[in-house]
């Protein structure tokens, strides 16, 4: 999984330093933002290889962020895994409508969010 770079995208500055923090502690590259219009900037800037949205955020929320992610034909490509508490099947269907690669219900562990990398990041 090395050289690869990450996004990480939630309101919560505790999931974004923790989910950070399990991840570079493998070896990857993890840019975060705070919400969806910071994270386009970011995205267009970095060009990372999967990126990890929250679904709950002000301003912008984590669907319009993966619906503008998924209809832009630059980054149609980078996986994008919805983080939410909301485990609804509601929820995970609308994920699926605008373009979500994969679901992870928070609060998640260390081995849960590597295993969503493995089976999505591009090899």
């Amino acid at each position: 999984m090395d050289n690869h770079k990450i996004l990480i995208i939630d309101d919560s500055q505790t999931i974004r330093r923790s989910a950070e923090s399990m991840l570079s502690g493998e070896g990857l590259a993890v840019v975060t933002a705070e919400d969806g219009f910071q994270a386009l900037s970011l995205i267009a800037e970095h060009r990372p290889n999967l990126i990890f949205v929250d679904i709950m955020m002000p301003r912008l929320d984590g669907y319009q962020t993966c619906s503008i992610i998924k209809n832009n034909p630059d980054f149609a490509q980078i996986p994008v895994i919805m983080l939410t508490s909301k485990d609804g099947l509601f929820d995970r269907a609308r994920g699926r409508v605008v373009g979500s690669d994969f679901y992870l219900t928070k609060p998640f562990t260390k081995d849960e969010l590597l295993d969503s990398l493995r089976q999505h990041l591009p090899t």
